[in-house]
Order: C-alpha cells, then structure tokens, then sequence
C-alpha cells in the first residue's frame, strides 16, 4: 500500500518541511485539495458533512496546487503531487493543462491530477463557469487536455471546446495520471475511463465496498492496467488493519499521522515526529509483508 500526507487546510509554510519529510520517510505522495476561494455565506450546503457545514475554518489556507508541486519537486526527490480533488470545470480546460503539464515536467512526472464536478455553485458563479454543465465540461475538458499534453501540432472537436492546429510546450514525457473523485454511478463510471479514485473519509468496510464497485465499473467498460483506489480510513491505525484495506482494493491511503499521535493542533515538530513515528510504526511494517 501506498501512503499520501494530507495536506488539507495546513498552513502554507510549513508544506516545504512536510514535503522534505515525506520523501525522505518512503511516504508516496502529497494529497493537496483545491478551492479557488472561500465565501463567507453559502447556499450550497457541503456534501461530506452530515449537517453541510464545513469541515474547516474561515483561515484555512488554500494554496494554488500545481503552485505548490512545481516549487515542493525542487526540494524533493522522489514524492509525488496529486490534487484531491482539483475542480476544472471552474477553469479553463487551457489553463488546466497548461499549469499541470509545467508542473508535470517541472517534477519529472511526479504528479497526478485528481479531479472532481465540483460541489459549490456559488464558486462556479464567481468564476464565472456554467455549474449545470460541468460533468459535461470536465470529461470533454479532460479529453482536450490528453490531446494539448502530447507534442507536436495537435487539434480537437468537441460539443464544448474547440482547438484548431496548436501546440502548448513544454509538454510532459509521460501520461500524466487522472483520479476521480465521486460517489455517483457516473463518477464512478468516469473513474473506470481513467486511472484510478479518489475517495473521503470512510471506515475500512465501506472503502473496500466502492473499491469493488469501481472494479464492477472497470469490467463493464473492459479497463486494463493499473487503477489506484484513493481514501482515507477512519478506523485503520495497525498495519494489519491497512494491510486489510489493502488487499480489499485500497492502493492508497491519505493520512494525517501526526493525528494518531499529537491531535489536530499539533505544532509542526510534532507533525514531523508523527510522520517518522507513523513510517516506523505503519508505513514500513505494511510495506515489508
């Protein structure tokens, strides 16, 4: 199993240190999430939470992720990138590509774009994209960004966009990978097309539940190759209870680890403590199994 360091709603300087961290304890990745800005007063109550309120603070800091994984692969090594989940329906599907196709070639192809449709209507709004049609928009939008990702004159046709003979250098030297998030029939449909999905936050059991719903989503479709099961599990904290997400289907696991030893208000030498501590005490048992 893999395991990725959330790094929702942290402060912004201390992701260089966790960065380091992570790659020098074996950790995977970095889970980095996406919100262009947080309004004051919503409509549109937030799915993930029983009573739709937010999980965060009105300081909560919200870094602009291909910023944050062109700059953290300068001081990493082998660490990767993935957005979880990065909203493109509330871009340009050009600009998109072009901030994650840098990014990808900045880190040596360290990075993976984990998608969602978006929940926040007034966020579409503000950034003044159409929410009715963003599923639409981000499978056609995706389907452009594979094409403006390879070298040489490329075009496309599609309902939506529409790109005559153009290039966008510099491109990446490999396939840049696309996670979807999404509870839906339809995400998990659009997850079977792609590379793997991005989950929340669920016990063991439930997380092994829409694993096997994705593998049923990847037969009906006929997917091949390597597909990567994203979440984190609420009640796993022995490496033979991620041991057992594992062979369920979870091939990552987003974690906070300094969580399972200092608590959410821990400083950052404690997150950083955590972190070795969790690699010695988890990471490294499941690995060597």
């Amino acid at each position: 199993m893999r395991f990725s360091i959330s790094t929702a709603f942290l402060p912004t300087d201390q992701l260089v240190p966790i960065a380091r961290a992570a790659d020098e304890l074996g950790y995977d990745s970095l889970a980095m999430p996406d919100h262009v800005v947080d309004l004051e007063t919503l409509r549109t109550p937030y799915p993930y939470t029983p009573d739709g309120s937010r999980r965060w603070s009105p300081d909560a800091e919200w870094p602009d992720p291909w910023v944050m994984a062109g700059a953290l692969s300068t001081v990493t090594t082998r660490l990767r990138f993935v957005t979880t989940v990065y909203v493109p329906a509330l871009r340009s599907p050009f600009q998109v590509a072009k901030s994650v196709g840098t990014a990808a070639v900045v880190s040596g192809n360290r990075v993976g774009l984990g998608v969602g449709i978006g929940w926040c209507e007034e966020e579409f709004e503000l950034l003044g994209q159409s929410f009715r049609t963003r599923g639409r928009r981000t499978d056609e939008g995706l389907a452009l960004m594979r094409e403006l990702w390879q070298p040489g004159w490329r075009e496309f046709h599609g309902e939506v966009y529409d790109a005559p003979r153009l290039t966008m250098e510099p491109t990446p030297t490999a396939p840049v990978p696309v996670y979807v998030g999404g509870l839906s029939d339809v995400a998990f449909a659009r997850a079977a097309r792609h590379d793997g999905w991005i989950g929340d936050m669920y016990p063991t059991e439930e997380a092994v539940a829409w694993a096997a719903r994705l593998r049923d989503a990847r037969e009906a479709v006929d997917a091949e190759g390597d597909f990567a099961v994203f979440c984190a599990l609420t009640d796993a904290f022995l490496p033979e209870h991620f041991a057992r997400a594992e062979r369920g289907g979870v091939t990552d696991a987003m974690t906070m680890p300094w969580m399972y030893y200092s608590g959410r208000d821990a400083t950052l030498e404690q997150k950083l403590e955590g972190m070795a501590r969790f690699a010695e005490d988890v990471l490294r048992p499941v690995n060597e199994a």
